[in-house]
This record gives C-alpha cells, sequence and structure tokens, in this order.
C-alpha cells in the first residue's frame, strides 16, 4: 500500500470544480492527477492493494474509469474490459438501463470473458452506486464473478454505499 503522504499528494490533485456538467453538481476532475506519473501510480498501487492476485481481468467504466483501469490492468499484469455507454459497442451482448444522480443511462458490454472470469471491476468515482450496481448486473448476466469493486473517489454524501455494498475507496471526497 502506498505511504499516507505520497496519498495525500495524489488526492491534492483532485481539482472539485462546481456546477458541471449541471448546476448544483460538483465535478471532480482527476486530469491534474493522471498527469503526475508519480501520483497516477500511487493511485493505481492504491486500487490494486486489496485485490492483488484476486481477478482475471479489469473491467473499467466509461468514461474515467477507463484511464484508470488500463493502468490497473498493466500493473497488474492482466486484460482488459470496456463497460460502455449504450450504442458505443458494434456486438453489445448484454446491456443494463440505470438512474444517475442527475441522468438516466444505460451501459453495455461484449460477450468475450469465458464464465467464471474473475473481474475487478474499476470506476473512478462512487456517488449514487447506479452505475457500479449495473456493471454488477452485466458481469452476472454473462456468467462473469465480479472479485471486487475499486473507485478512486467516494462522494459519501450521495449514499452509494448502501446500494453497491462493499467498495474500496481510495479518497472520499
Amino acid at each position: 500500500m502506498p505511504s499516507a503522504d505520497a496519498l495525500a499528494h495524489a488526492e491534492s490533485l483532485i481539482r472539485a470544480i462546481p456546477d458541471y456538467p449541471e448546476p448544483g453538481i460538483l465535478f471532480r476532475d482527476i486530469t491534474p492527477l493522471l498527469a503526475d506519473a508519480a501520483a497516477l501510480r500511487t493511485t493505481i498501487d492504491a486500487l490494486i492493494a486489496p485485490f492483488d492476485g484476486t481477478f482475471d481481468v479489469v473491467a473499467g467504466v466509461e468514461a474515467r474509469g477507463f484511464l484508470l483501469a488500463g493502468a490497473v490492468a498493466i500493473a497488474a499484469a492482466v486484460g482488459l474490459v470496456p463497460v460502455r455507454k449504450a450504442g458505443k459497442l458494434p456486438r453489445p451482448a448484454a446491456s443494463v438501463s440505470y438512474t444517475l444522480e442527475y441522468a438516466e443511462a444505460v451501459i453495455e458490454v461484449h460477450d468475450d470473458l469465458a464464465p467464471g472470469t474473475r473481474v475487478l471491476l474499476v470506476d473512478d468515482v462512487l456517488a449514487t452506486g447506479g452505475t457500479l450496481v449495473a456493471a454488477h448486473a452485466l458481469f452476472a448476466e454473462l456468467g462473469q464473478d465480479v472479485v471486487g469493486t475499486a473507485v478512486l473517489m467516494e462522494i459519501e454524501g450521495l449514499g452509494g454505499r448502501a446500494l453497491t455494498g462493499d467498495v474500496h475507496t481510495v479518497f472520499r471526497a
């Protein structure tokens, strides 16, 4: 697990942007964290730590989850599966609709994994929990085993953990 100082530095790089993408939403901009190699490595190590050696593939949730999941997959020497918004995959095998804190959405995934494949689900933010619950449902429908969920940050005031259950969170907002 990375040091407390390294994690504090990584967290300090996350900017809060008010009223984006809509009034009343406080967006967490992780771009500065992604641009800092040491902070990014610290974050990736922290995302993997509780699950090291327990997963066969990393699933990243669109869009910022892709960035983190790709780095996690490389660090763990496993493959990557994108969980995409509706209409972005040429041959979706499963789709699930869900409610975001400010919209409705649908996510999809291909069926390239064998049943029983152990999946680590990675996303950037746990907010209301709808996206992560939907992603779990996608993999369950296809017969894969989600062995854990890791997120960069959790917005505790939105109560997503009540829906998702156990989620490993690096930072809390």
